[in-house]
């Protein structure tokens, strides 16, 4: 990890230190669509100026972006108000280790050895055992299925019916692997809901620019 981008990592992670702040980018980093001031402010119950402050303090930190800069009444001309910053999660990923670990070389050869073997059909049913192991731990709980897939980085959101999960957490290894990986990411969340015990619910292939691969439709 070079000393620039560990800089940027721990910048980034003192910003979520104030708890305004840390609400902010859970609720925008959650949404399926770009955030405006007001909204972002009733959600984690502040007023507007505050909430615009630590919003752009996120976008400082990197951490969100100005997705727009336009009128959120859809309105041109005199009396249609001021024009409003929309705000979404950045793109780019902020990691923080000490010392340095490099993980995503250490699964991207491991994917690469996959690929290159032809044992796809052995990553999947570790995969899913995995998931289904994860599953049973996770139903003992009792957690919704919602909460549990954020707490796995999966950052889910509500489309009608189905659940979209607005984040690949193997996103960096995926964008070089794509087969082998979301082949692997489905094992592991067809797993997670066997385990659970969420029969009305089913692990599709689905992929879109910008999400995970994977949704979550129901039967």
């Amino acid at each position: 990890m070079d000393e620039d981008r560990f800089e940027r990592g721990v910048a980034a992670l003192q910003s979520l230190h104030d708890p305004v702040r840390r609400g902010l980018y859970r609720f925008v980093a959650a949404q399926s669509h770009d955030v405006g001031r007001d909204e972002a402010a009733r959600a984690v119950g502040v007023q507007r100026g505050l909430a615009a402050f630590h919003l752009d303090k996120l976008v400082d930190a990197g951490l969100l972006e100005v997705a727009a800069v336009r009128r959120v009444s859809g309105r041109s001309g005199p009396g249609a108000g001021r024009p409003a910053k929309l705000y979404r999660r950045a793109a780019v990923q902020h990691e923080v280790s000490v010392p340095e670990r490099t993980y995503d070389l250490a699964a991207l050869l491991l994917a690469e050895a996959v690929d290159e073997a032809g044992v796809e059909p052995a990553l999947h049913a570790a995969a899913r055992r995995l998931g289904v192991r994860a599953g049973r731990q996770e139903r003992q709980e009792a957690r919704p299925l919602a909460e549990v897939l954020a707490r796995r980085g999966y950052e889910p959101y509500r489309d009608g019916a189905s659940l979209r999960l607005g984040n690949c957490p193997f996103r960096d290894v995926a964008g070089q692997l794509p087969a082998v990986v979301c082949g692997m990411n489905l094992a592991l969340l067809e797993g997670l809901l066997d385990g659970l015990g969420a029969e009305g619910a089913a692990a599709v292939m689905d992929p879109e620019p910008g999400r995970c691969c994977v949704a979550l439709i129901s039967k």
